[in-house]
């Protein structure tokens, strides 16, 4: 199979399943939150083993310490996944907001250059957006990392089938000018 080809079927399928989350995102974040948790607790249990095996007493304690939170959140998260998805949709309006917060600053002090507008814009939106979930929080909690999952998966997906296309058409440019320079 052609390179090509099998990062336009990726990306086709990262489409395909970036709809069937947006169609489900409440399960879908239900899947995230355990994904997460199952993460969270391997990373801690790691972080703990390396901490054990630390000769510095120092490097030990906290090896432990942030390795025995991390597995106790990823605990948490596994078996608790609705308070989950609400502190993980928490988090995640925050880092809208905060980064909407950041845009607006920027573009402050880059009124004077032709990208101000879009700046301003894009900043507006994301604290418009934060602002809307907070209103609407415990309506659009359960739903939004299904829904934001959804959208990175279709991003994605037309990405990459933007990628097998180029590499399809650059590939096929350059054996044109290849075979046009072996008849000269």
């Amino acid at each position: 199979m052609k390179l090509w080809v099998k990062w336009l079927v990726l990306g086709v399928f990262s489409v395909v399943f970036g709809l069937f989350v947006l169609a489900n995102p409440v399960a879908a974040s239900f899947a995230v939150t355990v994904v997460a948790g199952v993460t969270f607790a391997l990373i801690g249990g790691a972080q703990i083993f390396a901490g054990l095996g630390s000769e510095d007493r120092t490097t030990k304690i906290m090896g432990v310490g942030l390795g025995g939170l991390m597995l106790v959140l990823g605990i948490s998260l596994m078996f608790r996944p609705l308070e989950g998805i609400l502190t993980l949709a928490t988090i995640a309006t925050v880092l809208i907001g905060a980064n909407g917060l950041l845009r607006l600053v920027t573009a402050w002090q880059m009124r004077s250059t032709p990208l101000f507008w879009p700046m301003l814009i894009s900043g507006a939106l994301s604290v418009l957006l934060a602002a809307y979930i907070v209103a609407n929080y415990f309506d659009i909690a359960p739903q939004l990392l299904g829904i934001l999952l959804g959208i990175e998966l279709l991003f994605n997906g037309a990405g990459l089938i933007a990628l097998a296309m180029f590499l399809r058409n650059v590939k096929g440019a350059l054996k044109d000018k290849v075979e046009a320079r072996l008849k000269k």
